[in-house]
């Protein structure tokens, strides 16, 4: 069945040249610049149900999301200065910096190392214009020259299809990889140490609160009784942990059943939440009067962080709210970007 689909696919993309590799059950199928990932696994519930999963993505250049929408509130002109918070593959600050020309400088900020290596790829045109920093944008006070305040600066929060496509960084729940989910690789703190170390009502905790998980209490009991055989350490093993903790039905449900874990470990591995709320407050500090600052969320807790904190601004009379209702993507894009469908855009204008 594999060998045929393998054909199948060979014969469809027309490969004149191709390797094959196989690690942790993950089929790597390369051909020059293009790799496509064949995720293979399988796991039990209690009802005895084996399943079989085939999943192929090409790993290409990121796309953002709302791109079109956060260029226009931001209005870059000729020779004027950006900072980019979440570079990523650099889609945003390309365009900023086509229209900053030709002295316009961007700063770009990336926990992910790897990111900052593509972004460096396909920035490399501007040269001494662009500065990439590998570091946490909370920090971002750190880097700013108080002698050339920004004119705007971009937040895109989320993680990049390069990281959800890498089975070696355990964000997807679709590909059989380690429990990693750091954006900063550097970091001591993985996924991995949570699932096997937290105590339960702090896997409780996390599922609630960064996860909106309503069978959290039932998962982290199969992820303690589990952990006490044998340590969970791969993505589908906690895959099959939580599918053996929540009800059949919710095996059915139009989201899959493991993304509200993924979602709430991946948050706590990398702070993100305290993230924002540390480096809103000084992006704003860091603005020049006039300036925009956009930012783009892509689940409820980082949009209502964005939301109070653009609120109070404006009761002091410190920013001026540009989107009254958050801006959300368009049916034409959601069909180009599937993972557009849930941003949101809110924006503000510094007022002194």
């Amino acid at each position: 069945m594999i060998l045929e689909k393998l054909k199948a696919f060979y014969k469809k993309k027309k490969l004149a040249v191709w390797k094959l590799e196989i690690s942790n059950r993950n089929w790597k199928l390369e051909n020059g610049n293009n790799r496509f990932l064949i995720s293979i696994f399988h796991y039990q519930f209690p009802v005895s149900n084996f399943q079989f999963h085939l999943s192929m993505q090409k790993h290409t250049r990121h796309l953002p999301a709302l791109a079109k929408e956060a260029i226009e509130f931001l209005g870059p002109k000729p020779n004027q200065n950006f900072i980019d918070c979440t570079i990523g593959d650099g889609g945003h600050a390309e365009v900023i910096l086509d229209k900053t020309a030709p002295r316009g400088k961007l700063v770009g900020f990336d926990r992910d190392e790897q990111a900052l290596n593509r972004a460096r790829k396909f920035l490399s045109k501007f040269g001494e214009r662009i500065q990439l920093i590998n570091d946490n944008f909370a920090n971002l006070d750190k880097y700013v020259d108080t002698a050339s305040k920004p004119d705007g600066i971009l937040f895109d929060f989320g993680f990049s299809s390069a990281e959800i496509q890498d089975p070696e960084r355990g964000f997807s729940f679709h590909a059989s990889g380690p429990l990693d989910m750091r954006f900063d690789r550097r970091q001591e703190l993985t996924a991995a140490h949570i699932v096997n170390m937290y105590v339960e009502k702090d896997l409780v905790r996390i599922f609630r609160q960064y996860g909106e998980e309503r069978y959290a209490l039932k998962i982290a009991r199969q992820i303690v009784q589990t952990r006490k055989k044998s340590p969970i350490a791969m993505t589908q093993e906690l895959v099959r942990v939580i599918g053996q903790a929540v009800p059949a039905s919710y095996l059915r449900s139009r989201i899959h059943f493991a993304t509200r874990v993924f979602q709430a470990l991946r948050v706590e591995t990398n702070a993100e939440l305290e993230a924002i709320e540390a480096a809103l407050p000084k992006a704003l500090a860091a603005l020049k009067p006039g300036g925009t600052i956009v930012a783009i969320s892509f689940h409820s807790l980082e949009d209502r962080i964005v939301k109070h904190l653009f609120k109070d601004w404006a009761k002091q009379d410190l920013v001026k709210i540009l989107t009254k209702k958050p801006i959300r993507p368009s049916e034409p894009e959601i069909e180009n970007n599937p993972r557009a469908r849930s941003a949101k855009l809110r924006a503000i204008q510094k007022q002194k």
